[in-house]
């Protein structure tokens, strides 16, 4: 049977209460004693759900705009692409703005990832070096070379 709306009230009001004694630095034990928790593993569990709770509805709202943004900039997008592709210049700049804007809102600029692999496809691995060898062959890189001396041709 689902929670009735004032137990739903009454944990959501503790569970606030819990994550800000958090965040004043109280421990989970004394957020237990203090909310009449069973235990002090009860605590934490609850901040961490109510956490993730509110992690899980803020992205949802965040993605929620991300869309309306997008929306926008695709009728912003449409208002101008007539002009530019009849060569307008001032429309072709703004529908560059705009698709660059769309781009940076949905991530779509950011670098690929690459990774470095082996000749058989696996990990790359990486011999390690003797700090005093590595140290040699820097002083050895760095030298001019060596005069002749006398008697050497």
């Amino acid at each position: 049977m689902p929670a009735s709306k004032a137990q739903r009230a009454s944990t959501s009001k503790r569970r606030a209460q819990a994550i800000a004694l958090r965040l004043a630095g109280m421990d989970y034990q004394t957020i237990a004693d203090r909310l009449d928790y069973s235990s002090r593993g009860a605590a934490s569990k609850d901040v961490h759900r109510a956490l993730e709770e509110n992690l899980e509805a803020e992205s949802a709202a965040a993605q929620t705009l991300r869309e309306l943004e997008v929306q926008r900039l695709d009728r912003m997008q449409a208002a101008a692409w007539a002009k530019a592709a009849k060569g307008d210049l001032k429309a072709i700049e703004t529908v560059l703005r705009v698709i660059d804007r769309r781009c940076r809102l949905l991530g779509l600029d950011k670098p690929a990832r690459a990774e470095i692999t082996g000749a058989d496809g696996g990990p790359l691995q990486v011999e390690t070096v003797d700090l005093a060898e590595l140290e040699a062959l820097i002083t050895l890189v760095g030298e001019p070379p060596a005069e002749p001396g006398p008697g050497t041709s």
